[in-house]
């Protein structure tokens, strides 16, 4: 798969790993330019069966991704419309559809992410922020709208009802370590640690089969809004996903005839067994 061509960022895919780096302008702010790479790029990962983790990055030390264009919120409409009228918008679109792209995806925040750019980080699997560095803010409510790239709906998943309040309806900049407290992302790192983090993070995810990998991930984000009982369908449904596709059986085969499960040392070790695990395909 070619990923190429791109006018906001550019993509180096190396060991399995796709690394999208951010560098638009002067500060990487999300417009249609943006929007039609992310959708060009979700297309092509959508059909990649190689690629297992993608890495959001900016070359930009103070902005990974800016608000969204206000050339394009100039032009909204100030009539009203029926809730059966309401239609996505593009950035709504765009993240729902790079939130389903079969790959793990993680956000490497080392810089501001206000109003569409966090709810661009939002939209992926995993984000680790700077200390010092990342700032975030929703500030739709200051401008007299709300956040409509998925920030509202996303933000109190990750947060719940009253923080995903507190941080729309404040309107102000919140740092890395607030952002750990509050959920919305997975961990604040000092800035020498972040990147040998999520390097190594992105290298064991990529050992392990892209079918699993999309399984796990369609199964949380499809069960997560679901009563238990249908949630569990969705699991056992993945799980043949994932089985139809993978060594699973195999390994579990050979696991048993070695007696593997009634070893101690294997219980001891399985942060290293499910690694080795891998040469079985």
């Amino acid at each position: 798969m070619k990923y190429e061509n791109f006018q906001t960022f550019d993509v180096q895919v190396e060991d399995a790993i796709a690394t999208v780096t951010f560098d638009f302008g002067a500060t990487n702010i999300q417009g249609q330019e943006m929007l039609a790479d992310l959708n060009s790029l979700a297309m092509r990962l959508e059909r990649d069966r190689e690629t297992k983790v993608v890495i959001f990055q900016s070359a930009n030390p103070e902005i990974w991704v800016a608000h969204y264009d206000t050339e394009l919120l100039k032009d909204m409409s100030t009539e009203a419309v029926a809730r059966n009228e309401a239609e996505l918008l593009d950035l709504q679109a765009v993240c729902e559809r790079i939130s389903k792209v079969p790959q793990a995806t993680i956000a490497k925040l080392e810089g501001f992410a206000r109003g569409g750019g966090h709810e661009l980080a939002l939209a992926l699997d995993m984000r680790f922020a700077a200390r010092g560095k990342f700032k975030f803010m929703q500030m739709e409510v200051g401008m007299g709208i709300l956040p409509c790239g998925g920030g509202a709906s996303r933000m109190a998943r990750q947060t719940g009802l009253g923080r995903a309040l507190e941080i729309i309806l404040s309107a102000q900049d919140y740092d890395a370590d607030d952002a750990e407290r509050f959920g919305t992302i997975n961990k604040a790192l000092d800035p020498d640690e972040i990147g040998p983090y999520i390097e190594t993070l992105a290298k064991r995810i990529a050992q392990f089969p892209a079918a699993s990998i999309n399984a796990c991930k369609q199964m949380v984000y499809e069960s997560i809004d679901k009563p238990i009982e249908e949630a569990l369908k969705a699991e056992a449904y993945w799980l043949y996903q994932a089985t139809s596709r993978t060594p699973a059986v195999k390994r579990f085969a050979a696991a048993d005839e070695q007696g593997m499960e009634h070893e101690m040392e294997n219980q001891r070790n399985w942060n290293d067994l499910v690694l080795q695990v891998q040469k079985i395909k």
